[in-house]
């Protein structure tokens, strides 16, 4: 049954922000997918025929991906100060670190919101899980790397889970309070959810969909990816096919009660959402036009409600003020080569925003001149993936320091401030990308999501849908690097001598 669910998984893969086809039945598909079967195999028979040069290919480049997570797992004591893999049954295509529920002296433990995209054999959920996050320089170099691919991790436990109505495309938190979460699936809609007061439910065939606290209204197609929660006031935006950017405000439907859920209250106790109905509707407070094709991704401006951006497959940067009407403030005209993914604003300083494309590369654009002859003029390309990107994210601790994440498998951790900075010979390697210092290659598909941790420095999690690579399911993993590799030259030189003198002290002493 698990190796049938995952392989029709494979079927609903998606390439970077395309949407999948309609599931066919397994029987129907098998008729229907004969004739191109056959014409396979007799393209295979040559050995110059294209589905034989194509399979090959597919061959080498899974071969390729092996041979380099072999590498990366070796080194995996040395790079990292923690790391733990957990396999998903499901691939989870987002997931956002909730609120903190306790620490102690060796670890913390947090919440982590996952999802699971199904096969329809069993409905698609929202979950929350318990993550315990161990402390830094505590695990032992040894057993970080002793993981087995196909195990869940110690570290994750299932916590409660949401029968979603369709799947969950994306996941974002309140700031003001990040128990309560804003999804998307496959609808027009914005789904609001009080993850703590909603009942812990049985993911089974049949099963009716958990009811949303709140259902945000206003856009006219489906609204699949673009979405953001305000760290200023609890506004909520969103992009969608219909190439509008949403905007609503839920600040009068959240009470001033903040629940602790470390308290462990029993589920069900009751809503800070406040209920006028069954799941009631909020129309938008503005709907904004300017794009010319989907919206993918959307951002607030960190310090306004009012100011915001977008981009899209139009290959367009937008930027909005809603106190200046409907249209745009200033629209970057080819910001990127190619569709736009994803956006993030600087929370540091707002002159900052990062765009990832299908074109492979991340930019980094002044809001004070975004654009030269008409065109998107960034002040930095970063080019150091192999496939689109498909996330990226500023760092809550470091102002120059982000991620960002792609379907070549990579997590990039770029340094701006490190862009045109000389480096010693030997201190790094020539064919690396200005600017970039780290590179997590612990996945072996296309990472989908990321998250820093606001209460860790350092630590991330990140999501990947293995499809592509063994046919259905995903990785999870929570993963923190070596300070080594960030902190100052001065002080990591300074710690190596003084560990290298122990070394040599307890040498001559035995």
């Amino acid at each position: 049954m698990e190796s049938q669910s995952q392989g029709a998984v494979k079927e609903k893969g998606k390439r970077g922000r395309k949407r999948k086809e309609k599931i066919v039945e397994p029987a129907a598909q098998a008729d229907i997918e004969e004739p191109e079967a056959e014409e396979e195999r007799e393209n295979t028979t040559s050995a110059g025929g294209v589905g034989g040069a194509k399979m090959r290919g597919r061959q080498n480049q899974l071969s390729t991906v092996d041979d380099k997570y072999i590498q990366w797992k070796s080194l995996v004591p040395v790079l990292y100060d923690w790391l733990a893999n957990h396999n998903l049954l499901w691939p989870s295509l987002s997931c956002r670190w909730g609120p903190q529920l306790e620490q102690s002296t060796f670890k913390s433990r947090q919440r982590l919101y996952l999802s699971e995209q199904t096969d329809g054999s069993v409905p698609n959920t929202l979950v929350i899980t318990n993550c315990d996050i161990v402390k830094p320089r505590v695990a032992a170099a040894e057993h970080i790397s002793q993981f087995n691919e196909e195990a869940r991790s110690p570290f994750v436990k299932k916590y409660k889970t949401i029968v979603h109505p369709g799947e969950v495309n994306r996941i974002r938190e309140l700031p003001q309070n990040n128990q309560i979460v804003a999804t998307h699936t496959d609808s027009p809609d914005v789904l609001i959810w009080d993850l703590e007061s909603q009942p812990n439910r049985h993911a089974v065939l049949g099963a009716t969909p958990s009811r949303p606290d709140l259902i945000l209204t206003g856009h006219q197609e489906n609204a699949e990816f673009a979405l953001a929660m305000c760290p200023a006031e609890p506004y909520v935006l969103s992009g969608g096919k219909d190439r509008t950017v949403v905007l609503w405000s839920i600040h009068d439907h959240i009470s001033g009660t903040v629940s602790d859920p470390s308290t462990n209250k029993p589920q069900g106790s009751g809503s800070i959402i406040k209920q006028n109905g069954d799941s009631p509707s909020i129309g938008p407070r503005g709907i904004f036009q300017g794009h010319e094709d989907t919206v993918e991704d959307v951002q607030f401006c960190p310090k306004s409600s009012q100011e915001f951006c977008s981009v899209g497959d139009d290959s367009c940067l937008i930027l909005w003020d809603a106190r200046s009407g409907s249209i745009p403030v200033v629209k970057v005209e080819k910001a990127h080569n190619a569709d736009l993914h994803c956006v993030d604003w600087n929370p540091f300083d707002e002159n900052y925003i990062l765009t990832g494309s299908a074109d492979n590369s991340v930019r980094m654009f002044d809001r004070r001149n975004l654009t030269s002859g008409g065109i998107g003029s960034p002040i930095y390309k970063f080019e150091g993936h192999k496939a689109a990107v498909l996330c990226v994210q500023w760092s809550p601790q470091n102002p120059t320091v982000f991620g960002s994440a792609a379907e070549d498998g990579l997590l990039n951790i770029w340094d701006y401030e490190k862009v045109g900075t000389k480096k010693e010979p030997g201190t790094r390697a020539m064919s690396s990308p200005p600017g970039l210092f780290f590179q997590h290659a612990g996945h072996r598909d296309k990472v989908v999501d990321f998250h820093w941790n606001a209460f860790d420095p350092w630590t991330i999690v990140s999501v990947s849908d293995d499809c592509e690579s063994s046919g259905g399911g995903g990785t999870l993993q929570i993963w923190r690097m070596s300070d080594l590799i960030y902190r100052p030259e001065e002080e990591v030189l300074a710690e190596l001598e003084q560990f290298k003198s122990h070394v040599l002290t307890c040498t001559s002493k035995s």
